[in-house]
């Protein structure tokens, strides 16, 4: 597991996720722990070591 930091896209909070990195692409919904509301985080892995994230809004 990895323990990634980033700034929540709706409170601007920097927060962190734990990520599994033995998971190649992965992409879930999860809250942030400030403000609740649901974020849309897209992460990459490749031998383990993290290539692409984004954590996005789900608001239209």
């Amino acid at each position: 597991m990895l323990e990634h930091f980033f700034q929540c896209p709706y409170c601007w909070e920097e927060i962190s996720m734990l990520l599994d990195t033995s998971v190649t692409t992965q992409s879930y919904v999860e809250d942030c722990e400030v403000c609740c509301n649901p974020i849309e985080i897209t992460a990459q892995f490749s031998d383990q070591e993290l290539q692409g994230f984004q954590a996005i809004s789900l608001e239209q």
